[in-house]
Parts: C-alpha cells; sequence; structure tokens
C-alpha cells in the first residue's frame, strides 16, 4: 500500500498545523488552533478583560501560559495612568499570575528575553506588534479585547491559513543600513496594506546574516505592511540566543519549521547590497524614500525608542555614530531603552555613556512617545524616529512631523541637526 505524499508546506502552514494537531493544512482554511502563550500588556489586558470575565464568571484556562507586561502607562504621569496600572497590578495579584514583568521594558522585547518564545509554538498578543514573535520561528500575531478573552477562557483561536509572501534579499547590508530600511523599503513598495491577512517571510543570505534583535525589527514591522504574521526560519542564531536567555537546548527545535521547495508562496526579490539608508516622511511608514531625499531638512527632536529601535543592537548602533561629540545645540535627543536587561548590557558596554555625553536624555524603558503616553515629543516639533508608526498624532502631538529611520540615521540627524546620511558621518 502506497503512502500518500503530503503536499509541500510553506512555514506558516507547518507551525499552524501543529497548533491544530494535523499534519497538513491548506491556504484558506479554518482551523481550531491551541494557544502556547498569550501576552497582553497593561493597556489591552486587565482593564479590559478582568470585567469581561466577572460578567461571564469565567476563569483562565491556564495561568501558566499568560503573560502580563507593564510597558504603556508606566512610569503612572497622572491619575488616569495609576489608575490602569493599579488595575493591572491588583488583578495580577488576585489571580496569581506565575508571569509578571512590571515596568521591565517592552512587551514584544520583554516575552523572548524571559524564554516565553521558540520555534513552533502558536502564540497570540494584545498588541498589534505582536508577529515579533516570529522571528524566533514562532506564529505569533495581535488581537483585540474580544479575541484574547476566548483565548482566555478556552485557549483556543480560530485562524485562516494565509498565503505567504517570501521577501527574499540577497547580498549582505552596506555599513549603516539596517533591518530598519529594509523594513521601510519594503512597506514604501508595497503599502501598509500590501500583505493584507498574509504571512510574510523574510529569508535569503542578508536576513540569515542579521542578529536576532535586527530579526525581530523585521517581523515586528510586518504589521506595517497588514501582515497577520512576519515569520523567520529559525536557526542557530536562534538556537543559541534563546539558549543565552535561558531556554533550555532540549526545547529548542529547527527542524521542520522552514519553507518547502515548491511550496505554495509568492516571492519578491531584494539587493542588500543595493539599499540605501531609508527616511519614511509624515504621515505613513509608506512614505518611504531614500535618506538623500531629505537630506538637510532641520529637526528639532530625535528619539531613539520603541520595540523596534531602542534594542541593545540600536543602542549601540546610535553610540557608534555619536562617540566622542554632542548634538547640535537646539537638537533634544530622547533615549528610551527597549528593555531593562538591554539597558543594563548598554551600561556595562558603555553604550549609555557615551549617549549621555552626546547629550541624550534617557528615558524609561516603556513604551513611552511611541505611544503618544510619554508626553514628551513638543507641539509642531520636526521628529526623527526610530519607531515604527508616524501617524498623526501618534507620538502625542497632533502637530509634530514626524520622520522614521533607523537608529544609525537618526543619531547622525542629531549630530548635524537635520535629517543626514549616517553614512556621511561614520566615513
Amino acid at each position: 500500500m502506497n503512502t500518500p505524499t503530503l503536499a509541500p508546506q510553506t512555514l506558516a502552514q507547518k507551525l499552524i498545523a501543529k497548533a491544530c494537531g494535523r499534519s497538513h493544512v491548506a491556504v484558506g482554511e479554518i482551523v481550531n488552533c491551541q494557544v502556547d502563550v498569550a501576552m497582553f500588556h497593561d493597556s489591552s489586558g486587565p482593564r479590559r478583560l478582568k470585567p469581561m470575565l466577572e460578567e461571564l464568571g469565567a476563569q483562565i484556562w491556564d495561568k501558566s501560559r499568560v503573560v502580563l507586561v507593564m510597558d504603556h502607562y508606566v512610569p503612572e504621569r497622572d491619575e488616569d495612568s495609576r489608575r490602569i496600572v493599579r488595575i493591572a497590578r491588583d488583578w495580577a495579584q488576585e489571580q496569581q499570575l506565575p508571569h509578571v514583568y512590571d515596568s521591565q521594558g517592552i512587551c514584544h522585547i520583554v516575552l523572548p528575553q524571559k524564554g516565553h518564545l521558540r520555534p513552533g509554538l502558536f502564540c497570540v498578543g494584545g498588541d498589534s506588534h505582536s508577529p515579533t514573535g516570529g522571528a524566533f520561528g514562532t506564529y505569533m500575531f495581535g488581537v483585540g479585547s474580544t479575541e484574547m478573552l476566548g483565548v482566555v477562557v478556552t485557549g483556543e483561536l480560530w485562524v485562516r491559513v494565509p498565503q505567504t509572501l517570501r521577501m527574499l534579499w540577497d547580498g549582505h547590508l552596506p555599513t549603516a543600513v539596517t533591518a530598519k530600511d529594509m523594513m521601510l523599503h519594503m512597506v514604501g513598495q508595497f503599502g501598509m496594506n500590501g500583505a493584507d491577512y498574509q504571512a510574510v517571510e523574510f529569508c535569503g543570505s542578508a536576513v540569515q546574516a542579521l542578529s536576532m534583535q535586527e530579526r525581530m525589527t523585521l517581523s515586528n514591522m510586518s504589521a506595517e505592511m497588514g501582515a497577520q504574521v512576519g515569520l523567520i526560519e529559525p536557526d542557530a542564531v536562534t538556537r543559541d540566543w534563546l539558549m543565552g536567555v535561558g531556554v533550555p537546548e532540549s526545547e529548542i527545535t529547527l527542524a521542520p519549521w522552514h519553507t518547502d521547495a515548491l511550496a505554495p508562496a509568492t516571492t519578491h526579490r531584494f539587493d542588500a547590497r543595493t539599499l540605501p539608508p531609508q527616511v519614511a516622511a509624515p504621515h505613513s511608514p509608506a512614505n518611504t524614500h531614500a535618506v538623500g531625499e531629505y537630506q538637510g531638512m532641520a529637526i528639532d527632536v530625535a528619539y531613539i525608542g520603541a520595540c523596534t529601535g531602542a534594542k541593545l543592537d540600536d543602542l549601540r548602533a546610535a553610540a557608534q555614530v555619536l562617540k566622542g561629540q554632542h548634538v547640535a545645540p537646539r537638537v533634544q535627543l530622547m533615549v528610551a531603552p527597549a528593555s531593562l536587561k538591554d539597558q543594563e548590557q548598554a551600561e556595562t558596554e558603555g553604550v549609555m555613556q557615551v549617549l549621555r555625553e552626546a547629550g541624550a536624555q534617557v528615558l524609561a524603558t516603556s513604551c513611552g512617545a511611541c505611544s503618544g503616553y510619554g508626553g514628551s515629543i513638543p507641539d509642531g516639533a520636526t521628529v526623527m524616529a526610530t519607531t515604527a508608526r508616524n501617524f498623526k498624532g501618534r507620538m502625542g502631538s497632533a502637530t509634530a512631523q514626524v520622520y522614521l529611520a533607523s537608529p544609525y540615521t537618526v543619531a547622525a540627524s542629531a549630530l548635524r541637526g537635520c535629517i543626514s546620511d549616517p553614512r556621511e558621518v561614520l566615513a
């Protein structure tokens, strides 16, 4: 008797198949998946889930699989933020949640740094940038409060198996060009809805050469393309990074988490060697062009922060540009490290000292101004930021003009007082 041969599968299909207990799923199918980890933060979590759970008289399906991170409204600046954070802290204590991270950094960075992600998992997050988890070979995406309620009560969630767009990057990135530049270029080319509900997979030699934190930037900003997930095939870089944060090697499986040859996917090809630094102008990440298009435009604020722009690698990049120098007299440089762990390592390496000596004001390790909660972006200011979004009013002030770029480009612009090419500064 002949054993039927299964059709080639994409990485997304394989991850969904595992989550729904099957060997194979087809694009377009709707299947019910078991959730491995549900993450939410002080803004998306307890203040919304608590009253709904109480109204239903329902309980959390598995507290060991729930992660709560306080990162949006901390440190508390007013009575409203104090109330929201108090609800989260009280509920976490009442529920005796085992995985609560209070004021330790941004959820998308803290979650993997605490060892909650690994290849093969199916996870959801109460935040639109939850696709960050895809950098680890985890199928992870953002859900709203009602969907999260269903997950928290049942541990399950249905999903429609998406088509896959493979973004294949040949070559290697030049000096002062980063994953942020790659992502801004792709968003500029495909638009904010260019991958609507599809699985984006980043691959090719340039992606394989990236550090784990740089890969996280790619997966994070797949949300800006409208993708459900942003996946990267796990490899030795993934394994070594996860082992470095305490995940046992026995729990890290690299096979079979890859896209099969001839699997149903559309591939777009790019040459990393020819990519210049990118800048997204107000008021959309899709409004992206090479840095030369905006060179010389005066800026008031340089903001190095957010889950996509203030990780350890990002802080190192900014320090490389600013070492031994000082930002332009009228530029306000703000640095909000993405996590305490990254800030502590940056302190040990002398990176934070370089940034302070260059004139940086160091802010709390939280979402801060990226989500408009920091209150630190002046009205009418022209801002260069490492954040993922520059929608009107996104950073708090509706009159601010926000430009997005990599940490190299933001630091170079802070140094010269105008939008600048970091390659020229480093040269």
